[in-house]
């Protein structure tokens, strides 16, 4: 595919503009790469997507349809344009694929546009710190610009079009959503990574009157596209747990895994080498990593020097410093399921000195599991609204040597834990739960934790 021309004179409907950067970067990248109409529409109004809205007024060849989706810009178009997290059963996508309109995600388009080898990562958990960890040796190892994309806050996939060069080469973070649009291409990354395998975004899978296992296999299905198609010149890296599902997975979907298969493990690392971010789960993290950064012919010492540097994610288990008191304070604002929250909780505490924010929006993932860590290792638990919180507290009712409280807000939770934490402790904030409901999206609750918390320190 050539990117100079593939948009030119073409009618491309984008569906979902967006608050975070990327949808609004990929319409004006469109707009300016010659299309002769480009229709963006999402449900949102005017109003809320004021920001966005703005950086597109000078584009002539923009349509804007905004608290709505009409039929007629899915079907009298050359293509459109997917924003991550659209239901596959819209009505509105499959009004386009009965009027042969092609459907694209960004992240695969770019792959495909630009032709630069591509190591993707994805997993339930993982997969930001993973991605994060390969850029950042890649970076210190080379000394050239590495491309970053996917799922990355801010991160327009086709703006990233105007820094390729002959010898670019792009790390992205892939959630199931933009691998549904690998898929669709029929395209997998040269070198995938695959972190694990869990509970989550049931409430997006669980439709249609699918079961248990068969929401959880259409979630694998929409992850393993990141491995699906890769040629057997490829490298797929991941765990024993996850590669038992792929071949499963292979078996029913009839196809054939020929690439190379590497299989990471903790016990590749140094016995001695410290990495900055805490937990063992980092250590598996930094396994897969160094696994698909010898895919590249990095030399070990050289990857194990730069991993041991890397200073973490913003929202992954970020140490943001320590309150008058003393009190350590983790920001792990991406804990999104409470098996997230738990590896946060193994990861910070060594006795029952953690005082934990948590709470949100249920995703149909049970939290009882955790429960018995907050028994084990939480002294304190604040607890801001949301139907997830509902669930946790009616599971939390039935112990009574939880001390747990509610909060109306987060910015009660952030002076509640600092009033209560002392030399010794550490507040941890790992919601467990999705957004939703008190926040437009996850990056919103982390700027308003890190707002309040912030100016707390010592």
């Amino acid at each position: 595919m050539n990117q100079t021309n593939f948009f030119t004179s073409k009618r491309v409907t984008v569906m979902g503009l967006g608050l975070l950067g990327r949808g609004v970067g990929d319409a004006a990248y469109i707009a300016a790469a010659g299309a002769a109409e480009v229709i963006v529409t999402d449900l949102k109004d005017e109003t809320t997507l004021a920001d966005s809205v703005s950086q597109l007024r000078d584009f002539a060849n923009v349509r804007l349809v905004l608290g709505e989706h009409r039929l007629a810009d899915f079907q009298n178009v050359d293509l459109v344009l997917v924003a991550a997290g659209v239901p596959e059963q819209s009505p509105y996508l499959a009004a386009a694929r009965q009027a042969g309109v092609r459907l694209y995600q960004s992240a695969a388009l770019f792959a495909k546009l630009s032709g630069v080898p591509i190591i993707g990562v994805t997993g339930t958990r993982g997969k930001s710190t993973v991605t994060h960890m390969i850029h950042h040796v890649l970076t210190m190892v080379t000394g050239e610009t590495v491309l970053l994309g996917g799922n990355v806050r801010g991160v327009s996939n086709l703006q990233l079009l105007r820094e390729v060069q002959d010898n670019s080469l792009c790390v992205m973070e892939l959630d199931s959503w933009q691998l549904q649009g690998f898929g669709w291409a029929g395209i997998s990354p040269q070198v995938a990574v695959f972190t694990n395998f869990m509970e989550d975004h049931l409430n997006y899978y669980h439709v249609g009157g699918r079961s248990y296992d068969e929401a959880m296999a259409a979630y694998f299905a929409d992850k393993a596209n990141i491995f699906r198609y890769q040629a057997e010149s490829g490298v797929f890296v991941t765990t024993p747990a996850v590669f038992a599902q792929a071949q499963d997975f292979a078996r029913n979907a009839g196809i054939t895994l020929g690439q190379e298969v590497v299989l990471a493990d903790v016990s590749v690392l140094p016995e001695d080498m410290l990495l900055a971010v805490p937990g063992e789960h980092n250590r598996q993290n930094a396994a897969l990593a160094y696994e698909a950064l010898k895919a590249l012919d990095l030399p070990d010492e050289e990857i194990f020097e730069a991993l041991t540097t890397f200073p973490g994610v913003p929202g992954r288990l970020q140490y943001i410093g320590a309150t008058e008191a003393g009190a350590r304070v983790y920001n792990d604002n991406n804990a999104t399921t409470p098996t997230a929250t738990m590896a946060g909780i193994e990861a910070v505490a060594n006795h029952k000195n953690v005082v934990l924010i948590a709470g949100g929006s249920y995703k149909e993932v049970d939290p009882a599991p955790l429960v018995p860590l907050i028994e084990q290792y939480v002294k304190n638990l604040v607890l801001i609204p949301g139907t997830g919180t509902d669930r946790l507290v009616a599971r939390l009712q039935a112990n009574s040597s939880v001390n747990w409280t509610i909060v109306e807000t987060l910015k009660e939770a952030v002076e509640s834990t600092v009033a209560q934490a002392e030399a010794g402790d550490v507040i941890l904030f790992s919601p467990g739960f999705a957004s939703f409901g008190l926040f437009t999206n996850e990056y919103e609750r982390n700027d308003v934790f890190m707002r309040e918390m912030v100016p707390r320190l010592a």
